[in-house]
């Protein structure tokens, strides 16, 4: 006011987040309120939400390389944590099991369940093998290691996209279906599984996030456990978050925000116009939707394409799930302030795509 702005914050963090520079545009209201930062978590910003994050593409997905994110040492992760707590980032690790885990196979035996073609072993491997107690042993001493590297409460322990055809075909794991009672159900034998993984992070003083899959299966998980959606179209993620939430189980929504399927034409305007509250519920089950998430898997995506894809998709989401919904329902008012963003990522060094038809102007000076 009077030609003077003020930033006051309560902890260091939500100064270094409190950039004039995501506040004031050239060309624009000087007034005007966005928030672009996709990475950060857990400020307090009615009615926006707690938690918004960005999950970076899959390292483990078959031919995928990316160099700069590639991690070897514990020291490379610490160092990695160090640099992201400096400006405000919390780090989250996710170890999805018991699918997704082909290359942890190559450095610990009898993790993974040998497949069968008829009564012998066809020499491929499935999911991790939940009949052997060895596996918990291994899934405990690995979550621990982790929990003593990662200092953050949460860890993602996935759950989802398990296929069940290796587990059917090995006859050990059949007849351990029969001694726990579940017959020819697979879908309990996972959900034993992730039980038992969630009580050893419960143990170890952390909250699990589990992907939805985990309570599709089985709802008899701890009810401080974060459930994340990341299926199916707007009616689908919709009906899930009603259950989910009626459950009085705790919600991330990312469905709506895999970036990575992207499309022709300005597919941001998608992102922006999700809507995570617009769903059948009372006003304690929304509470429990605590935030979104930004997801870019790698099945075509790695050190060449990936800012360019993520930027400024990711800025879309970033605006829907800080702001008032109600004052930023207009994708035409958000487009300048999306594009200024990009200008500034674009000078910044940041390889960001366009939005539309246009340029930046610090592009064209001296031009």
């Amino acid at each position: 006011s009077a030609g003077k702005a003020s930033l006051n914050a309560e902890t260091v963090w939500g100064a270094v987040r409190g950039d004039y520079s995501q506040y004031l545009f050239e060309e624009h209201d000087a007034m005007a309120y966005s928030k672009f930062n996709v990475f950060h978590w857990h400020i307090v910003d009615d009615p926006s939400f707690p938690y918004q994050s960005q999950t970076f593409p899959d390292l483990s997905r078959k031919g995928a390389f990316h160099p700069m994110t590639h991690i070897y040492t514990q020291s490379d992760v610490r160092r990695v944590i160090s640099h992201a707590r400096l400006r405000g980032i919390r780090v989250l690790p996710e170890f999805d099991s018991p699918g997704h885990t082909k290359s942890w196979g190559k450095g610990q035996s009898d993790l993974l369940t040998p497949c069968y073609s008829g009564s012998t072993p066809s020499g491929a491997f499935g999911p991790v093998n939940p009949a052997l107690p060895s596996t918990y042993q291994f899934m405990a001493t690995l979550l621990k290691e982790v929990s003593s590297v990662f200092p953050d409460s949460y860890i993602h322990l996935g759950g989802d996209e398990v296929n069940f055809s290796c587990w059917k075909s090995n006859p050990d794991v059949r007849a351990f279906m029969q001694k726990m009672g579940f017959g020819v159900d697979f879908t309990k034998l996972e959900a034993f599984y992730m039980e038992n993984i969630v009580n050893i992070t419960t143990f170890l003083n952390k909250t699990a996030i589990v992907w939805q899959d985990v309570f599709d299966y089985h709802e008899l998980i701890p009810k401080d456990t974060v459930l994340h959606i990341w299926k199916g179209s707007p009616a689908n993620y919709r009906k899930e978050l009603s259950r989910m939430t009626k459950a009085g189980m705790r919600v991330l929504l990312a469905a709506p925000w895999y970036i990575n399927h992207i499309s022709y034409g300005q597919d941001w305007r998608n992102y922006y116009t999700v809507q995570p509250l617009n769903f059948s519920g009372t006003a304690e089950q929304k509470k429990l939707v605590i935030g979104g998430e930004v997801c870019m898997w790698g099945e075509y995506v790695d050190a060449t394409n990936l800012t360019p894809r993520l930027w400024p998709r990711a800025s879309a989401a970033a605006e829907r799930l800080w702001s008032d919904e109600k004052q930023t329902s207009s994708v035409d008012k958000a487009f300048p302030r999306l594009q200024d963003f990009r200008c500034k990522l674009v000078r910044r060094g940041i390889r960001a795509e366009p939005l539309y038809v246009g340029h930046c102007k610090h592009e064209y000076q001296g031009v």
